[in-house]
């Protein structure tokens, strides 16, 4: 069964963000618990993402915030992991930013997987523009959310079935990997795990 590791952004998602939504009722669905969430290191943040992929290969991964940028980085970083597709919400600036600048550039290649991001007219993390543009450099489907704010609780959202009804899009484009077909890399770039 392919898992969905859920990857959130600065500060953490607290609950009722969507993301607790989804992990308190899908037995499938798993949040990943990220150190330091107000003071991240892109690093650190990287080699922890890559191990739960290592652990639960063929996930496909939904990141809010920076928690999707985060999933860029790696996805450039590590193509080689065993990833089936990924849903970018709301991705959140990096350049200029005083908290996450060391999270930048965001990474614009193209992505070799199915990909979606989804972004709002009004989101105060990323302009529309940069997200459309965004995703176009990724290759991701966009989907554009009208005045959502940052797709969070402060913006209204609860459980978000919507969400859930791209990732499940994203699995349909996509088709896991044959078991053995790919051998996960026993260390990433140097870094032991």
């Amino acid at each position: 069964m392919t898992k969905t590791l859920i990857i959130h952004g600065l500060d953490g998602s607290p609950a009722p963000h969507w993301q607790h939504w989804w992990a308190g009722s899908e037995h499938d669905a798993i949040v990943l618990d990220l150190p330091q969430p107000s003071r991240p290191d892109p690093h650190v943040w990287e080699i922890e993402l890559a191990g739960a992929v290592l652990r639960h290969p063929g996930s496909v991964l939904v990141g809010h915030s920076l928690g999707a940028v985060l999933i860029a980085r790696v996805l450039a970083k590590w193509p080689q992991l065993n990833i089936r597709a990924a849903l970018l919400v709301a991705p959140a600036q990096t350049e200029g930013a005083a908290r996450i600048g060391h999270f930048g550039p965001i990474p614009t290649q193209r992505l070799a997987i199915p990909a979606t991001l989804v972004a709002s007219r009004n989101d105060p993390w990323m302009s529309f523009a940069r997200a459309r543009s965004l995703a176009a450099s990724l290759g991701a489907n966009f989907i554009d959310m009208g005045f959502a704010g940052h797709i969070n609780v402060a913006s209204g959202f609860g459980p978000w079935p919507q969400g859930r009804a791209l990732r499940d899009d994203l699995l349909m484009q996509s088709t896991p990997a044959p078991s053995g077909n790919k051998r996960p890399p026993t260390h990433l770039q140097g870094v032991a795990l």
